[in-house]
């Protein structure tokens, strides 16, 4: 539902887990999302809105799809501050640890030119992050998101 605003806010620092990681097909799944968020002190975001109404003060209903709009509605809760950190795997949400050369050598999908980047690897995923064009991009929306 939220796969997206999920990755993102793990581009920007924030521990976030997501429904996708419990059992599919539980008839139980906003139940223990919201005892998960309760237990842990987390804030559960959804566009579910009786999720949201179950979940009380614990819960946020995002009211868009569009993944800025998310991101602003958010920010402007005070639940985060949108700016990349790339210190979490977007992809599990494992910290980031930087990356041995060989980690970077032995990844196919590095750039060639390591010149002046930081490498970041997730010991769980077995996956390079570095400041390429695509974390350029997100950065540069979350900014025009910021000053409009």
């Amino acid at each position: 539902m939220l796969g997206t605003l999920t990755r993102y806010l793990r581009f920007m620092g924030y521990d976030t887990m997501s429904a996708n990681s419990l059992t599919p097909g539980s008839t139980r799944e906003d139940t223990l999302l919201l005892e998960i968020a309760a237990r842990e002190g987390r804030i559960l975001l959804t566009r579910d809105r009786e999720l949201a109404r179950r979940g009380g003060e614990q819960a946020v209903y995002i009211a868009s799809e569009a993944i800025m709009d998310q991101i602003r509605q958010v920010a402007d809760l005070g639940l985060i501050e949108p700016e990349i950190r790339m210190i979490r795997c977007s992809l599990c949400n494992t910290r980031l640890r930087p990356a041995t050369v060989r980690e970077i050598r032995e990844a196919r999908y590095a750039p060639q030119s390591h010149a002046g980047k930081e490498f970041s690897w997730c010991p769980t995923c077995r996956k390079l992050y570095w400041m390429g064009s695509h974390s350029h991009r997100l950065k540069k929306r979350l900014e025009e998101m910021r000053s409009s």
